[in-house]
């Protein structure tokens, strides 16, 4: 019955964005964060939400906050002076693709909003970089969310399992779901393999964009690497049952993951020797070996 308390209003601003897209984009970053609005999943979700609440992935254009630093950076430098031919020389003639180069995995839902939405996102990273406190919190509206991982990318393989339907919300198991909007559940072969995190962790360069870029290439080392190793385990096991912290996922910045992921020996002699006038004395040799016992390179980005 609670699912009815939702009016009409209430309901369109948080229908999925492959219903929305058609008919309606958003103007502005308060508008987008409205339409990927995931306030109502911690009534029946309370621990899953506040985990991912802290992680990087519920503000993930700011981030570490380096995020934030290498959009704005990326712009100025990147769009404005290095990329000739971008036809970006300031904040006014940003559009919805040339924010697409950080935003295919920072804020996939970009693609759902208007050219104003990409210039309030260049203008708000270029001054929360610069240590506008309110411009970073305008930043911190948006971000990789439920609706995200648990609709939009849910199913990779469409041949095989289908479209993403757009009131449905997918996880372990099949039935219904007590929502206003999200009616059915749907198991999801995709969230619970590797391949599900590959999506923005990715394999290399992004070939498809105007502009090429190349930042997380984990789950390419992944895969060629840690794989053929003999790594059994998957991006879910390490990041969010091993380390106890679930939808909080944890990376190489937590001190416990990064404790567990990187052992350091250091081997250390001193030497003494006569020497002439002039000449330097070193008083040690230090020799450290580093070896990550991750199952990819770290750090990423």
């Amino acid at each position: 019955m609670k699912a009815l308390r939702f009016g009409l209003a209430a309901i369109f601003a948080i229908l999925p964005p492959t219903a929305l897209a058609a008919e309606k984009k958003a103007d502005s970053i308060d508008e987008l964060a409205k339409m990927y609005d995931v306030s109502s999943c911690k009534e029946c979700h309370a621990g899953v939400f506040e985990e991912w609440a802290k992680s990087y992935h519920a503000k993930s254009l700011v981030g570490s906050p380096r995020t934030m630093a290498t959009i704005a950076t990326s712009i100025t430098d990147g769009l404005f002076k290095e990329y000739t031919y971008s036809g970006a020389k300031e904040v006014k003639d940003i559009t919805v693709e040339h924010l697409m180069v950080c935003a295919k995995c920072h804020l996939p839902q970009l693609k759902n909003a208007t050219d104003n939405v990409a210039r309030e996102i260049a203008q708000a990273a270029i001054d929360g970089a610069g240590g506008d406190a309110a411009a970073k919190e305008k930043l911190g509206l948006v971000g990789i969310n439920c609706l995200i991982c648990h609709n939009e990318k849910a199913i990779i393989h469409k041949w095989t399992d289908g479209k993403v339907e757009a009131n449905t919300i997918y996880g372990s198991k099949d039935g219904d779901h007590p929502h206003a909007s999200f009616t059915k559940l749907k198991k999801s072969q995709t969230l619970p393999e590797s391949i599900m995190c590959g999506q923005c962790h990715g394999l290399g360069p992004n070939f498809e964009l105007a502009e090429p870029t190349q930042c997380a290439t984990l789950y390419g080392s992944y895969l060629h690497n840690y794989v053929p190793s003999g790594g059994t385990e998957s991006c879910q096991d390490c990041h969010m049952r091993k380390a106890g912290t679930g939808h909080y996922m944890p990376a190489y910045r937590d001190p416990v993951m990064a404790k567990d992921a990187v052992a350091v020996e250091v081997d250390t002699r001193g030497y003494y020797f006569l020497a002439k006038a002039g000449d330097s004395i070193p008083t040690a040799v230090v020799t450290v070996k580093m070896t990550s016992q991750a199952g990819h390179r770290i750090p990423d980005g």
